[in-house]
């Protein structure tokens, strides 16, 4: 078990470590609102009370790394929409109404921000856990079947028992990454559904971070 433990530098930062912005407190009073009826959300992340809402400046722009049109393909190939039978494609106002939801006590469901650590630490979604996809993806060098297993069981509530899953209790899983170019959080949904993970628990916020940033929605950076 102490090699599984020692293997998680990247989630144990992401949890205990850095400073979270906890913002303002939420308020119906918004020139810009996320839904008419939606003014912000507020979620715990790692601890810390952080309001979800759009930038209220008029005049805000998205940042320029996610300003990019033309990255090339391959890798960097527009995904599809319907990435696997089962799996939900979801936009922003579900991954919003799932949040909300996990913030009022449904430990259920896992945001995970499935880009590498380098990405992740430049600024991220709000309770997100950060498990890059070379973590799950058995074509990199550090993948490790240990790591895995322990992280389907201690992580997502799956169970095993002399090799058989069992995912009947495991969590519902929101995956992200970069933009509808990225391919991380693809190949982490396409892993999990190949070690038998429920196609229909996976959910895919396939605008990712670009279209976070494009609707001037809170962002935190783990370190700070």
């Amino acid at each position: 078990m102490k090699r599984i433990l020692f293997a998680w530098p990247i989630l144990l930062l992401a949890l205990f470590t850095g400073a979270h912005a906890a913002g303002k407190p939420p308020t119906d009073d918004l020139a810009v609102k996320i839904t008419r009826d939606i003014p912000s959300i507020t979620v715990m992340d790692h601890g810390h009370k952080v309001v979800i809402e759009r930038n209220q400046n008029p005049d805000n722009t998205i940042v320029p790394e996610y300003a990019k049109t033309s990255r090339e393909c391959p890798p960097f190939c527009v995904q599809p929409i319907q990435l696997l039978p089962g799996v939900h494609t979801i936009g922003e106002i579900e991954l919003i109404q799932m949040l909300k939801r996990h913030a009022e006590g449904d430990n259920s469901i896992m945001l995970i921000d499935s880009r590498t650590p380098d990405w992740y630490l430049k600024g991220t979604i709000p309770s997100s856990v950060n498990i890059p996809w070379t973590m799950l993806y058995r074509g990199t060098d550090n993948f490790d079947p240990f790591i895995v297993e322990n992280l389907l069981t201690e992580k997502f509530d799956a169970k095993v028992k002399d090799g058989i899953w069992d995912f009947r209790g495991a969590k519902k899983l929101i995956l992200f990454c970069n933009g509808p170019w990225c391919g991380q959080s693809a190949t982490n949904i396409k892993e999990l559904v190949s070690m038998g993970y429920p196609a229909d628990k996976l959910y895919w916020y396939r605008g990712g971070m670009q279209s976070w940033h494009s609707l001037g929605l809170t962002t935190i950076k783990p370190n700070e």
